[in-house]
């Protein structure tokens, strides 16, 4: 078998976690660990997407709120709405109080229970109600926190691929990249994409840089304690944790950044 490349993993990223066409060539575990260390950089485009419709949005006349909505529905667009999907099925599986293999079971039905509605209720509430605040502040904040949303939630995808993290069934993506990235490296791109984050600072006042940090740290935090809450329920990690976890995530991100701007 021939060396994996970057290109691979790129390929598995943008392949795996979008709808855009991209051919994943490989699925071994070396091209799983370089996608899940390049997803932030899916992050930046699938965010950049939606910044972009938020401001075309605005400069066609449209308010705050019509520019959030659309900012929101661009990420859900691109990834097929399976990051939702997986935010709903995490929210049956953890609010069903079933021991593991039921709970999986319950999220692999097509059809969406009472806490699966009622986690994409609030979770989209948030994040369309944070980025109008954002964007009725300024242009510039509003799309600059879209950005760093989507950055931030494909961090806690990086976290959530490294070595230690079991996953809970024996198939699926999330067996497919469970315990792929080595914990340094998934630091190593924590750092390089906070960096990259904190540049859009100055967006958020005299203290962005510091505010934008914070609310990248909060939120692969939080995103942390679902993981951990999600291992102890179902022995692991799936597809539709995986999702539930990017969801979390930037909605934490957004709605830090909306708070005391």
């Amino acid at each position: 078998m021939s060396k994996t490349s970057s290109l691979d993993g790129f390929r598995f990223a943008f392949g795996t976690l979008t709808v855009l066409p991209v051919r994943v060539t490989r699925w071994d575990r070396e091209a799983a660990r370089r996608g899940m260390m390049a997803a932030p950089t899916v992050g930046v485009v699938v965010g950049g997407c939606a910044a972009g419709l938020g401001l075309l949005l605005l400069y066609l006349g449209a308010g705050p709120l019509l520019a959030a909505v659309g900012s929101v529905a661009v990420p859900a667009v691109l990834t097929r709405g399976l990051h939702l999907d997986g935010l709903a099925d995490t929210a049956d599986g953890l609010g069903s109080g079933k021991p593991a293999e039921d709970a999986l079971r319950i999220m692999k039905q097509s059809d969406i229970g009472p806490f699966g509605v009622l986690a994409l209720v609030f979770v989209l509430l948030a994040q369309v109600a944070a980025l109008a605040q954002l964007y009725g502040d300024s242009w510039g904040r509003g799309a600059a926190a879209a950005i760093v949303s989507g950055i931030v939630a494909r961090l806690a995808l990086t976290w959530a691929a490294r070595v230690g993290v079991p996953a809970a069934r024996p198939e699926g993506l999330g067996a497919a990249v469970a315990g792929v990235v080595p914990v340094g490296g998934a630091v190593a791109v924590t750092v390089s994409n906070g960096v990259i984050s904190a540049a859009f600072g100055p967006f958020f006042g005299g203290r962005g840089y510091v505010h934008v940090v914070v609310a990248v740290v909060v939120a692969l935090v939080v995103a942390e304690l679902l993981l951990w809450h999600c291992r102890r329920r179902f022995g692991g990690v799936t597809g539709d944790v995986f999702g539930g976890l990017a969801e979390t995530a930037g909605t934490t991100a957004l709605v830090v950044l909306a708070l005391g701007g």
